[in-house]
């Protein structure tokens, strides 16, 4: 009890009653010493004039403080606010980085870096304040040369650019900072994330009532959150006395790298994580060999901590089968003694595909082709089953097209996450608001401006707005998947994937491609072609990224940025993931803007082919 501790403190402890005599000895100053203090209180108030400015013979440090009166936004309206001012300006500056139209998918006239490592850290602060035109010029300048996210030659990954409100709403949040750690330092902007919790509750189809959210630092904080998760509620004691059963984390081989994070952070070490072998068609988590691996630990009295689904791989964009991984898991509870595990749901890439759940497919009033309009319809099915989770990892700053970073962590039951995690109160905080993330959540400092751009994309574009951008993405995917296959050096390697990438690969003038991957793929025949063309793709990779960072030009037009991926599969022969050479390497196109058009496409596929008769022949 409070009182017992104040009655009998410990020995090194003042008690109040001293505590009390010191600040009673300190009021009770010695006459020369309270004199000071009053000539110190008219010197300080004799250094401003009656407007707050300072009198000309004021020290240097009141001098700077009226100048930085205008650094800071004013707290009234009626003036000429410096911030509006400098926002209106520099932002128009960083618009002059764009390029003309028809212009490289970089920001700026060069597409170089301006420093050297480690040379770059070799800076010291400046005496005297600097000038914020100063500041903020260096700032423009370190935009040059930065990838242009709207650009239609930029497909290098699942960067999108962010959408009109998400990042006005962003930007807002760190005008008057609200504080996400509770209620009195955020208020009514609050609701951000209250409402987005109660809207994404709606959409999966759990209780929005009884949903909760966390904006988090990213898919990472998502995983973690999930993990933190299954380690409370399967390992009762493990916030007192720490990890000291080697619970497992389960997740497919598709599943994102992450996982050695969150693992490694949570203290449940990286060697706990079991991985699944996926299905060699659609790149899922295949539940027999998951059911094998539950039988054993099983058997053995292992506990679960967490199974985690993909629910959008990054290079392939496959769905694992969540309704199927959570009839297992209930077929196979933890032993006695360990709690439930968590079903956690990692959809940052994927869980935009909702939104098509529930779309008339038979009317189909946005009018999708029937090219992508299953498609859409599959993609669909396959989210609809994300409501068996326990929670969900979203990013808005993925196939979200809101600016960085809006990564939010949702869970079904809020009472029974947030009463598990709940840590006692904090002498300098109180609660005043119904609204106190801060007893329950990792973070304690944590920005509105996640949640205000979350809640802005929800608000803004709605069910169709989404449908739109989604299914126009997905009819421009589709179009190159078809361009490639009319390619007889080029094979598309994921046409069974449903997402927005397009993965393939291009061999050397006169092969057959088709048939030269599937030998690749499913004979241990081809392991050596496999790896000589998993170079060939690795070098055109290069050789396109080096052209868009030269600016270079072909036929008088500027070469995409396009990316490739070092292994998004591995081979038939190779499932066990013994051999780290047996992997399939691709190019990828992840268009990611509504600026692409068929021609952009057609173009990428011209010259990944000067690309690859470049490399060969240099080589």
């Amino acid at each position: 009890m409070l009182l017992d501790r104040i009655k009998s403190p410990g020995p090194h402890i003042p008690t109040l009653s001293t505590n009390l005599k010191t600040r009673h000895d300190m009021d009770a100053l010695p006459p020369k010493v309270a004199a000071t203090k009053h000539a110190t209180s008219k010197a300080y108030e004799s250094h401003f004039k009656a407007d707050g400015a300072a009198h000309d013979k004021a020290p240097k440090w009141a001098k700077y403080r009226t100048e930085m009166t205008g650094e800071f936004p004013l707290p009234y309206r009626g003036g000429k606010d410096p911030l509006a001012e400098q926002i209106g300006k520099f932002v128009g500056k960083l618009d002059m980085l764009r390029p003309e139209k028809g212009g490289p998918a970089y920001l700026g006239d060069s597409g170089a870096l301006t420093w050297t490592y480690p040379e770059v850290k070799d800076v010291k602060i400046a005496r005297e304040m600097g000038t914020l035109e100063g500041v903020l010029d260096e700032v423009v300048g370190m935009f040059q040369g930065l990838g242009n996210w709207g650009s239609p030659l930029t497909m290098c990954n699942v960067l999108p650019q962010g959408n009109t409100a998400a990042i006005m709403a962003s930007m807002m949040a760190q005008v008057f900072a609200p504080s996400l750690i509770e209620g009195e330092y955020s208020w009514n902007v609050q609701r951000a994330e209250l409402e987005t919790a109660g809207m994404l509750g709606n959409l999966i189809g759990w209780d929005p009532l009884n949903t909760g959210a966390i904006f988090t630092w990213g898919g990472s904080g998502c995983w973690t959150y999930g993990l933190k998760y299954g380690l409370t509620r399967v390992l009762p004691h493990s916030r007192e006395k720490g990890i000291r059963t080697d619970a497992k984390v389960i997740c497919s081989q598709q599943a994102h790298y992450v996982q050695e994070n969150a693992s490694d952070w949570t203290g449940i070490g990286m060697d706990n994580v079991v991985r699944v072998q996926t299905d060699v068609v659609t790149n899922q988590m295949d539940v027999v060999d998951l059911e094998r691996i539950l039988k054993e630990l099983t058997a053995s009295k292992t506990p679960v901590a967490a199974i985690v689904c993909t629910m959008g791989t990054t290079d392939s964009s496959a769905f694992d089968p969540i309704a199927k991984v959570r009839a297992l898991l209930d077929r196979y509870p933890n032993p006695e003694g360990f709690g439930k595990a968590i079903l956690y749901a990692d959809a940052v890439v994927g869980w935009s595909w909702i939104y098509f759940k529930d779309y008339d497919f038979a009317t189909n009033p946005l009018g999708f082709s029937d090219r992508v309009l299953p498609i859409l319809r599959q993609n669909g099915e396959m989210m609809k089953e994300i409501e068996h989770a326990d929670c969900v990892g979203i990013d808005f700053h993925k196939v979200g097209f809101a600016p960085y970073v809006s990564s939010c962590f949702l869970y079904k039951d809020a009472a029974a996450f947030e009463s598990l995690h709940r840590r006692g109160k904090d002498a300098y905080l109180q609660v005043r608001t119904p609204y106190n993330p801060m007893y329950y959540t990792l973070e304690v400092s944590r920005t509105c401006s996640g949640a205000l751009a979350g809640w802005a994309t929800l608000k803004y574009f709605g069910l169709e707005g989404m449908q739109a951008i989604l299914g126009g993405i997905l009819e421009t995917k589709y179009y190159l998947e078809d361009l490639v296959d009319t390619q007889p050096d080029m094979v598309c390697v994921n046409p069974e994937d449903t997402g927005l990438i397009t993965l393939f690969r291009v061999y050397p003038k006169g092969t057959n491609a088709k048939a030269q991957f599937t030998k690749e793929l499913t004979e241990p025949a081809g392991r050596a072609d496999l790896i000589k063309n998993n170079q060939l793709t690795e070098a055109v990779g290069n050789k396109l990224f080096e052209w868009f960072r030269a600016g270079k030009k072909l036929d008088g037009k500027y070469t995409p940025w396009m990316s490739f991926s070092t292994g998004f599969r591995v081979a038939d022969y190779n499932r066990d993931e013994q051999d780290s050479e047996e992997v399939v390497f691709a190019l990828k196109s992840f268009p990611m803007n509504v600026f692409v058009t068929p021609e952009t496409m057609k173009w990428a596929v011209h010259c990944v082919h000067a690309a690859r008769d470049e490399v060969l022949k240099d080589a």
